[in-house]
């Protein structure tokens, strides 16, 4: 996997920017295969900005309301406006925590390997290394380390 230059973020506002700037990228040049959905796995500890990025992505792709980290839901599932639909090919955008799993197979309640097929679901995973071997192959990564309050250093593998 492809490892690209970290990305330093300074501020919430600047981390913002910086998933804008993702989900432009998303559709032109990252998401080359839509046979199946496309899943971003979120490497990081507690607090390094894991769900903060996806509250900007779901931002940035026109998603109204609370986005909140499904810690202990395992999953939540936010429908995507019908104009970004049209413009993206996703109509939804999932959000999966695994903190709370023991392995892959715990996916098989939420029907895992249904909601992998369908090329308009965009997914992002926390804590992925608690179900590893449960991503595709072309997945992408992205790792987000706390530096201070304010400061995170984020890397994206393609």
């Amino acid at each position: 996997m492809e490892k690209e230059e970290p990305i330093t973020s300074k501020s919430l506002e600047n981390t913002a920017q910086i998933a804008g700037v993702f989900v432009e990228n998303l559709f032109t040049t990252l998401w080359k295969n839509r046979g199946e959905a496309m899943v971003i796995q979120l490497e990081g500890n507690l607090g390094s900005g894991k769900t903060t990025f996806v509250k900007a992505v779901a931002k940035s792709l026109g998603i109204l309301g609370i986005i909140t980290s499904p810690t202990f839901v395992l999953e939540k599932i936010y429908k995507i406006p019908p104009k970004n639909q049209k413009e993206t090919g996703f109509q939804q955008l999932i959000h999966l925590d695994a903190y709370r799993l023991g392995d892959k197979d715990d996916l098989n309640s939420i029907g895992w390997k249904e909601i992998l097929k369908d090329p308009k679901n965009l997914i992002f995973v926390e804590w992925p290394e608690r179900i590893s071997g449960a991503f595709p192959n072309n997945s992408l990564k992205i790792s987000f380390r706390f530096i201070d309050e304010e400061t995170r250093v984020i890397t994206f593998y393609s």
